[in-house]
């Protein structure tokens, strides 16, 4: 039976159907807001994974191309490795849903998200989170929270719900906001420099529009809703545990005082190592289970510790932050380069200054569109002292990568004043927690190196929680033990001024927002002590950019003159290109783009491509070459594909007989543009340039006009229709010689 239960978010319908299609699924729902349509599907095994110590949910989030109408590129013509928006999407949907799983859950669970119809206005990454969460709550599988994700943007100072792909360009903020009816769950997003007290302004008339979705959730499962199935947490023999908890337990404890990473993981390797040898006789065959049981110790003594004690795991107090150091110009080569260092996580940053023709294209649902500045970060597995096979990026670090350009790019000066494709490359060369922040200071400073004008520096820190029960500690610039043992991270990006990003993921049922708002004001401060070692490096962009960096020269010509410039087959523009070795791009607008290392091989591109393209003016002086001699005067090119006529009179104050005395073909000639007629031929002087003989008058004109064709009585002829300009090469000179472009 279909059933169906919608609401009015943001002026549209938001609907959600079930029944209709994939049933043998454990769960499956169809939302539509729009004319955006996602389906998701859940199914879960019946039996749990017990040689797993995790819980193993896999989310999968995929667009169609028929959802716009479009065909796959490629060879194959169908749709292949997900693209990084698809990945980003996925570990959206992922992040709010996997904590409220129940605890002990282990059986396999994929969540299985397809993008079917895109309206090109209504993102579906928010519908996902909707869908799945629709989907769990009438399914059979254990989980009893009903979520819902929006997004929430601001325009003009006030706050927007779902807004449309149009709207967001006009937005300061970009918030994606999961939650349940009281708690937020999950964060991320980017803004301009919004204030602390606005970023929580904006959660809280999220969560007012969440609170409308859960309610039309809950109305579906109270409809159809399955009885949920049961399941067996597992468990491990209490006799082993009360064994291992006796002979390990004031090791770990005594492993966990020590501060430093290495040595604290060896002591407590060591310890497990024991433990298991001790026990096999007892327990044979139970090393997962003596592994789960001393983790958990472990964890519980660091968080007794942290409310206890008020002691962290390096020592520190809550808002203390490790030390810090950076250094820019660590690549002698590179344009701009740096490495930033907290602790023991490392960051070398590295940036590249490129053309237009460096900028990366992009085709998804939302259309064809381009990238003038991309942040690539890399996480070897060197840098927690691991080995790993070499493939490409994971998921992680897209995640981590996106991160961090969102974080700097309210600070990237726009193409008008800075016109080059800009990548930055994050390689972690060491890690005990939060690198992606690593990354956006490091990528401040790379930037500052390379020249690159930025608004103001940008640094990050990741805030962690410890809970129990109405005990907790706000902890500033976590490491990674904290990271997996705690219950938040919540990475926080900004200037001075306010935040640029943020990305909160918790590992407890939900947050309050009196627990963000402490958390915002704590990650402030430790964010400007950041900026403080940051500017103690590098206060500001250098004035000069590398030298190995391209010197763009931007210029713009008329549309009609692109085709002059480019030529017949692109003959023009790479007789250019092999002449001076810059790099030119032309856009339809006729903006046109010179790049070279070489300021001057720039310079000289430029003024081939101004002379090209210019248009001549009366009163302007030119060097003309002598492309025809006729007897009235000489056909001179004062610039490409441009002439006009010196006619004999106009060539010296004294009388010329014959214009071969004066000139030869190949002859260049300084003349000044005296007149361009309304048809736009052009008549050039020379004796406008030559001072003038004392004495002498002009000539007055004569009162029946100018004389018609016919040889003059006393020397060489003049014509009229000549005393104009005849563009173009050797033609009858009767004709319309006006200049014409090779089409683009």
């Amino acid at each position: 039976m279909t059933e169906r239960v919608e609401v009015e978010i943001g002026n549209r319908t938001l609907s959600i159907t079930t029944g209709h299609v994939a049933r043998q699924a454990n769960g499956a729902v169809w939302v539509q807001y729009g004319d955006t349509v996602v389906q998701v599907a859940i199914v879960a095994a019946k039996d749990p994974e017990t040689t797993k110590d995790f819980f193993p949910l896999q989310v999968d989030y995929r667009e169609k191309a028929y959802a716009a109408g479009k065909i796959p590129g490629g060879f194959f013509k169908r749709e292949g490795r997900p693209s990084e928006k698809e990945i980003l999407s996925a570990r959206m949907i992922d992040r709010p849903l996997r904590p409220l799983f129940p605890e002990g859950f282990r059986n396999e669970t994929q969540v299985y998200v397809v993008v079917l119809s895109s309206d090109q206005e209504n993102d579906a990454d928010v519908l996902g989170i909707i869908g799945a969460s629709a989907a769990m709550a009438i399914s059979d599988i254990p989980y009893e929270f009903t979520l819902a994700g929006v997004r929430v943007g601001r325009i003009g100072g006030q706050f927007v719900v779902n807004p449309t792909i149009a709207q967001l360009e006009e937005s300061d903020l970009n918030l994606i906001l999961a939650g349940t009816d009281t708690d937020v769950v999950m964060v991320e997003g980017g803004c301009n420099e919004i204030s602390e007290n606005d970023l929580l302004a904006a959660l809280e008339f999220g969560m007012g529009q969440i609170k409308t979705i859960t309610t039309m959730i809950d109305q579906l499962k109270e409809r159809v809703g399955k009885p949920k199935f049961a399941f067996q947490s597992q468990m491990v023999d209490e006799t082993l545990v009360k064994a291992a908890t006796d002979l390990a337990y004031d090791k770990i404890r005594q492993a966990n005082t020590t501060t430093e990473k290495q040595e604290r993981q060896v002591e407590l390797d060591r310890v497990a190592n024991e433990t298991i040898e001790t026990l096999s006789e007892q327990f044979p065959e139970m090393e997962n289970e003596f592994r789960m049981v001393l983790h958990d110790i472990e964890r519980e003594d660091m968080r007794r510790r942290v409310l206890e004690e008020k002691v962290r795991a390096d020592g520190r107090g809550y808002a203390d932050i490790r030390p810090l150091s950076s250094e820019v110009h660590v690549l002698p080569r590179t344009h701009g380069s740096a490495i930033f260092t907290r602790g023991q996580t490392q960051a070398l940053a590295v940036v590249t200054l490129g053309t237009k023709m460096d900028e990366q294209r992009i085709d998804d649902l939302m259309g064809d569109s381009t990238k003038t500045y991309m942040l690539h970060y890399n996480f070897p597995a060197y840098s927690v002292g691991e080995i790993r096979r070499i493939t490409g990026p994971g998921r992680r670090e897209i995640g981590h990568g996106a991160l961090a350009e969102r974080a700097l790019q309210p600070i990237i000066p726009n193409e008008t004043i800075f016109p080059y494709t800009l990548r930055v490359v994050s390689d972690i060369l060491e890690s005990n927690g939060s690198s992606s922040m690593a990354t956006v200071c490091g990528g401040t400073l790379a930037m500052m190196d390379a020249g690159v004008p930025i608004k103001a520096p940008v640094a990050g820190v990741a805030m962690g929680l410890i809970k129990e029960g109405e005990k907790y500690a706000i902890l500033s610039d976590i490491l990674g033990v904290e990271d997996h043992l705690g219950d938040m991270d919540f990475k926080v990006t900004g200037t001075r001024e306010g935040i640029t990003a943020f990305q909160m993921d918790i590992k407890i049922r939900g947050l309050t927002m009196d627990l963000m708002h402490q958390a915002l004001q704590q990650a402030k401060v430790a964010r400007c002590h950041i900026l403080d070692s940051m500017e103690a490096t590098i206060a500001k962009p250098r004035a000069e950019l590398s030298p190995y960096a391209p010197r763009i020269i931007s210029l713009q010509i008329k549309v009609d003159k692109i085709g002059d410039v480019i030529g017949p087959g692109g003959k023009n523009i790479r007789a250019i290109v092999e002449k001076t070795g810059a790099k030119i791009d032309i856009e339809d607008d006729g903006t046109v783009i010179i790049a070279s290392v070489d300021q001057a091989a720039g310079e000289m591109a430029r003024d081939i491509i101004i002379e090209m393209t210019e248009e001549p003016e009366i009163g302007k002086e030119y060097d003309g070459r002598v492309r025809r001699i006729t007897n009235f005067g000489a056909f001179l090119e004062i610039i490409p594909g441009t002439d006009g006529l010196l006619h004999i009179s106009e060539i010296d104050y004294a009388r010329t007989e014959r214009v071969e005395d004066f000139c030869q073909v190949g002859d260049v000639i300084r003349v000044k543009v005296v007149e361009i007629d309304p048809e736009g031929k052009i008549r050039l002087s020379r004796k406008a340039l030559l001072p003038k003989p004392e004495g002498y008058t002009e000539r007055p004109p004569r009162a029946d006009g100018p004389r018609h064709d016919g040889p003059r009585r006393d020397g060489p002829r003049r014509d009229s229709r000549h005393s104009g300009n005849s563009r173009g090469d050797d033609r009858s000179s009767g004709g319309d010689h006006r200049r014409h472009s090779t089409p683009r």
